[in-house]
């Protein structure tokens, strides 16, 4: 692996933590944490098949005898009492217990999946700790950028060019489907056309404009069944909702964020919650910018100038992302 870390564990988790760091691309701190989980997971099935000592310190038990055959025994039963453990013993919260089972999912996928060297898969159909409700999910900056550092293939201009306007924008999934050449303005601004049919203007940075800028480069000019609309699909035609849902789902699966709820609404918070944490923007220009009609969207929008929705846009931290 690239990393100067040194782990304590059998060859079987080296090569998983290897593997998720040279070929998925994590990070070191989140290879860290891969490590972690497992090893509390791997401790506790060793002390709760009695392969260790009674009265043996739990963080003293190593882990470096795991073998595949040990592996191989555990059963979905034993990841459930693994999961009553953490929540009893160790009064891990939801989130936390959350991530463990995704770092076993993980660790299960590639031996099954990857190197075939189990057959089986414990964590297949284990349910995820119910979360309590909270505020919408959005996306971290660090899992933003991630999110568009995964983005390739033959239609990566235009792929990119939709995760950066929801990023950056925090459009809806029907306005950005909607978009046509026209509503793209010389004074670097777009007009969507939201709920209802109205009509708004938000703010283009410079990570939009240079987007828009690399797309238009390759979007298609033959032969087009749509020739207003600004996305198009591989069928030549205006690209459709559920193909942007395919999209999305299928670069937030790189990251690894697919299966936590995580989605192309989820997009338009994170734009939201970006500028509002990073950028100090007022509440009311975040409505605007939304287009949040139920908030006296319109009205508040004739109290604010242009100078405050320009740098609301700027001051998203993923603006300068190219």
């Amino acid at each position: 692996m690239k990393t100067s870390i040194i782990y304590e564990a059998p060859k079987i988790l080296i090569d998983f933590l290897g593997y998720m760091q040279t070929v998925k691309g994590k990070s070191a701190k989140t290879i860290n944490e891969y490590y972690i989980d497992l090893r509390t997971f791997f401790r506790y099935i060793k002390y709760s098949k009695k392969l260790v000592p009674e009265n043996i310190l739990f963080e003293k038990i190593s882990i470096n005898d795991i073998t595949i055959d040990i592996i191989k025994k555990i059963t979905t039963t034993d990841i459930y009492e693994y999961l009553n453990y953490l929540l009893i013993e160790r009064n891990n919260n939801a989130a936390t217990r959350s991530r463990k089972i995704s770092s076993l999912k993980s660790l299960f996928y590639y031996l099954v999946n990857k190197v075939g060297l189990l057959e089986e898969n414990p964590t297949k159909d284990l349910d995820m700790p119910k979360k309590k409700s909270a505020l919408p999910k959005f996306l971290t900056l660090e899992q933003s950028i991630d999110l568009l550092k995964s983005i390739n293939g033959p239609f990566k201009e235009r792929d990119y060019c939709i995760i950066t306007l929801f990023l950056n924008c925090g459009m809806r999934l029907s306005e950005l489907v909607g978009i046509n050449l026209a509503d793209i303005r010389n004074d670097n601004t777009l007009k969507l056309t939201g709920k209802g049919n109205k009509e708004r203007i938000v703010y283009l940075n410079e990570a939009c404009l240079s987007a828009l800028s690399e797309y238009m480069i390759v979007r298609p000019k033959n032969n087009l069944k749509d020739k207003n609309a600004l996305f198009i699909s591989k069928f030549n035609k205006r690209i459709s909702p559920k193909t942007v849902q395919f999209i999305v789902k299928k670069y937030l699966k790189k990251i690894d964020l697919d299966s936590l709820g995580y989605s192309v609404h989820k997009l338009r918070h994170t734009a939201a919650t970006l500028m509002y944490q990073y950028g100090n923007v007022d509440i009311r220009v975040l409505k605007d910018i939304l287009g949040h009609s139920n908030l006296g969207t319109t009205e508040i929008y004739t109290h604010l100038s242009n100078k405050q929705l320009q740098k609301a846009a700027s001051a998203n931290p993923l603006s300068k992302i190219k």
